[in-house]
């Protein structure tokens, strides 16, 4: 099986991640797969490496001044168009609008739906739900919410997580126990919030939870890590800074922290905040959870439908502080947040990137009779393989 994925930046973004779990999966299944992306900013290479059996194919994207947003992503389409080649692959699978965009004819996975004001931005969103002929959603909720919409059937199939660095970020080993303590000298005791600081993220709503919480647990700190994108967040980011001048909170924000970092910042965190507006799974919070790490969420139902039980929930600012206070002075030991703890480990050790690639081979070989062909018969040459191409 020949497979092209397709996403639309280098950069820790959570489609991004998924897109290389996945391709690493998939290759580890026997699969022969390239990533196709956009090189922005100048990058020719991934934000962490990948599996030298993916065959990686980033096509150079460079910066334009002044360039709008709408410009950014007709541009965005057009040079991952000219510069993509479909020939040898059994199926192309797309991770977002952009890249569905630019590919022809394909495979979906729609991560989560937004609403857009830019009509570029809109029309794009639009054409890479109506046009694609096999639609994949990371959780039910977000199949449901296609369904009705669209009248279409996607496939469901949940993401994996890596835990094993932020299970080793936790560990009691003298290496991590340093790390962690490295992060806590720095910050002290904080809330981590991981996506950048962005509408869909919350992130105002957390901030204005961390200033409630600070009046009952004086000195805990907001820590925001992350913040790659293509959409220009300035305004919001302005009002965020404004927001927390007034509030005396003086949040930290890292900006992208390295992959090999991240885990035991993570595994540091007293609390793990994940308030975004819209989500189709929930990765960051999943490595929270493996990190055993406890974890606060915003009432969901595509969050709920995949950390109910793990997480403790809330609607609003207030009821978000209210949950980070229960999460941060949780006695050791206490029944309700040890039994969250257990069914987070449990939850994270039944999503694995191997069982979801899995599933998507069994997607794909169903869009390809040819794939599940018997082998020709003895004596009688078997028609011939194209390969993928390579770099």
């Amino acid at each position: 099986m020949r497979v092209a994925l397709a996403t639309y930046s280098t950069k820790p973004r959570g489609g991004v991640v998924h897109t290389l779990a996945l391709a690493e999966a998939l290759v580890e299944a026997g699969a022969e797969v390239s990533v196709w992306t956009l090189g922005r900013g100048g990058d020719r290479a991934f934000f962490r490496p990948v599996d030298p059996r993916v065959d990686v194919r980033v096509v150079p994207f460079a910066p334009r001044e002044g360039e709008d947003v709408g410009a950014r992503v007709l541009r965005s389409v057009r040079v991952l168009r000219e510069g993509f080649d479909a020939a040898g692959y059994d199926v192309v699978h797309a991770q977002d609008c952009i890249s569905a965009n630019a590919v022809g004819r394909c495979v979906r996975t729609v991560h989560h739906l937004d609403t857009f004001t830019t009509p570029e931005l809109a029309a794009c969103h639009e054409r890479a739900l109506v046009e694609p002929y096999a639609h994949v959603c990371v959780s039910r909720a977000v199949a449901a919410e296609v369904r009705a919409g669209w009248g279409l059937d996607p496939v469901v199939i949940p993401n994996g997580v890596d835990a094993a660095p932020f299970a080793a970020a936790a560990s009691g080993s003298a290496a991590a126990r340093a790390a962690r303590r490295a992060w806590r000298e720095r910050f002290g005791r904080y809330v981590l919030a991981v996506g950048g600081i962005e509408p869909r993220k919350g992130s105002v709503d957390l901030l204005r939870a961390v200033a409630l919480l600070r009046e009952r647990v004086p000195g805990v700190r907001l820590v925001v890590a992350g913040g790659e994108t293509l959409f220009d967040h300035r305004e919001y980011r302005a009002g965020f800074d404004d927001l927390a001048v007034r509030l005396g909170v003086r949040p930290h924000v890292l900006g992208p922290v390295p992959q090999e970092d991240l885990p035991s910042l993570v595994a540091a965190a007293a609390v793990v905040g994940f308030v975004s507006t819209k989500e189709g799974f929930g990765l960051a919070a999943m490595e929270a959870l493996a990190a055993g790490v406890p974890l606060v969420t915003r009432e969901l139902p595509v969050l709920r439908e995949v950390f109910d039980g793990a997480a403790l929930f809330a609607a609003d600012p207030a009821g978000t502080a209210a949950a980070l206070h229960e999460a941060l002075t949780a006695a050791p030991g206490d029944p309700a947040a040890a039994a969250r703890r257990r069914r987070g480990l449990a939850l994270v050790a039944r999503h694995t990137w191997a069982r979801a690639a899995r599933a998507h081979l069994e997607l794909y070989r169903s869009l390809v009779p040819a794939a599940l062909s018997p082998p020709a018969p003895a004596g009688r040459p078997a028609a011939p393989r194209r390969s993928a191409p390579r770099r």
